[in-house]
């Protein structure tokens, strides 16, 4: 049992079949409705074709989001710059797999 003084985390665990809206992960990030369309623009984002006029989102794009929303966030890098960063880190860690390693 916590103690008073100690901060709880809570969370959800979203699974990949799930979809979501431009305002879900407006909310979920709190940052603006532009630098989620910035995002899909670029291409750091992608959204899933399904059969509404509103973009959605699957589950696994909240990881890519949340690493492009915290490099604009921390290190001002603009959205064109994070889309870049997404893919060299994508990159990145099919090298290391290819390679046997972790």
């Amino acid at each position: 049992m916590p103690l008073p003084d100690e901060e709880s985390l809570t969370g959800e665990i979203v699974q990949e079949h799930v979809h979501l809206s431009v305002a879900d992960l407006c909310r979920l990030f709190a940052v603006d409705e532009r630098q989620i369309i910035d995002l899909v623009e670029e291409g750091a984002l992608s959204v899933v074709e399904i059969e509404t006029r509103e973009w959605r989102f699957s589950g696994a794009t909240l990881r890519r989001a949340r690493i492009a929303l915290r490099l604009e966030r921390d290190l001002g890098i603009n959205a064109p710059g994070a889309a870049l960063v997404l893919e060299l880190l994508e990159e990145l860690e099919e090298l290391r797999r290819g390679k046997g390693r972790p």
